[in-house]
């Protein structure tokens, strides 16, 4: 098995092995990899939990003995082509950034078909701790730390939003129409000359928007969110899609989220006083980190919530467009094109709502 070390743009080197973990038959890759980086372990005292959240990755934890006191090794198996639209580079940099501030995971490995990093001990968000004040006060302020991460160390700071939107429309006009039996509702696809119409209008309203260019982690829904209630901390987790873009957009795309995944119900978007509230907590954290006075005006949260109800908006074409790819190319058992279906009509049920709205 060749080993190899990269560099990382700044950070430091990057281990990788080369080994593939078949995703039907995992066992015998994740040995190798255990080999390496666990040799202590014996491989007939190792066992395999496989965590079933994720609807783009296999996720795998490795341990011996227990899984709740022991240490836990995470082996995620990347999905089927999403080499096609996912930065792995880009990915790994993001781990390695945001573990040496304190805000993530440890990445000890990439191996040819995914990566293994460090378990975080916690509970995965639920709907209901999703709402409780102590919990989001928590993810607020994380966010707000993370947002304060400056560009030096990650290169390019430029917004990814609406490069990323036209490559996955370009991926998606190049792999045609998603097959109907992926669909278990047989539900009809979303309207792609209809997307490109909206897309295109809210890029011309959004660039007028001075919505500060921050590092994102761009894909905070409930299954990315770990909390330990007895550190009373939050993590994030899963940094595919991390990078600079829009703080409106992050926020707003995290507000959504409030829906869910499996079945998408708008009318658990989060109240305006829920809103507000989070708001006030990520400004607090946004300006500490950020070396400035901390003290948060009924105005600037005002403002950001308009931005974030706006940026909200582009986040349901981009995961419509995500669902229609993976649609497409997914072997994992979820029905992307019913979610496809439901951000749209999201969009559209939002869009009366939101468009039309003035900064104060």
């Amino acid at each position: 098995m060749e080993i190899k070390r990269y560099p990382n743009n700044g950070c430091c080197e990057r281990l990788h092995l080369d080994v593939c973990v078949d995703e039907r038959t995992p066992r015998d890759g994740i040995l190798k990899l255990l080999k390496e980086l666990r040799p202590e372990w014996k491989p007939e005292d190792i066992q395999i939990k496989a965590f079933t959240e994720g609807i783009t990755n296999q996720l795998m934890g490795c341990y011996v003995g227990s899984l709740i006191q022991g240490p836990v090794l995470l082996v995620r198996v990347y999905g089927q082509m999403t080499e096609l639209f996912m930065d792995r580079d880009k990915e790994m940099e993001m781990f390695q950034v945001l573990h040496k501030h304190g805000c993530g995971p440890e990445l000890y490995c990439s191996f040819t078909n995914g990566i293994c990093y460090e378990f975080v001990r916690g509970v995965v968000l639920d709907d209901i701790l999703l709402r409780q004040p102590s919990v989001y006060r928590l993810i607020a302020r994380e966010m707000g730390k993370i947002h304060s991460i400056k560009s030096g160390e990650t290169g390019n700071s430029s917004p990814v939003l609406w490069s990323r939107l036209s490559q996955f429309l370009d991926l998606v006009q190049r792999s045609g129409a998603p097959e109907q039996q992926k669909s278990s509702t047989h539900v009809e696809a979303p309207c792609l000359k209809i997307i490109i119409k909206e897309m295109e209008e809210l890029k011309s309203h959004l660039t007028h928007i001075n919505s500060p260019v921050v590092l994102c982690h761009n894909d905070l829904l409930t299954k990315n969110v770990i909390y330990n209630q007895e550190e009373g901390t939050v993590k994030f987790i899963d940094y595919e899609y991390a990078d600079f873009n829009y703080q409106a957009y992050d926020i707003g795309n995290h507000f959504n989220e409030f829906a869910g995944i499996s079945n998408v119900d708008s009318s658990l978007y989060p109240s305006c006083e829920l809103q507000f509230d989070w708001l006030t907590a990520y400004l607090e954290s946004f300006k500490w980190f950020n070396g400035v006075d901390s003290t948060v005006t009924k105005k600037e949260v005002q403002e950001l919530y308009v931005q974030v109800c706006k940026f909200s908006l582009v986040a349901h074409l981009f995961w419509c467009l995500w669902a229609l790819l993976q649609a497409k190319h997914s072997t994992i058992d979820f029905d992307f094109q019913r979610y496809a279906m439901a951000r749209f009509n999201y969009y559209f049920e939002k869009k009366q709502e939101f468009f039309g709205m003035k900064l104060p």
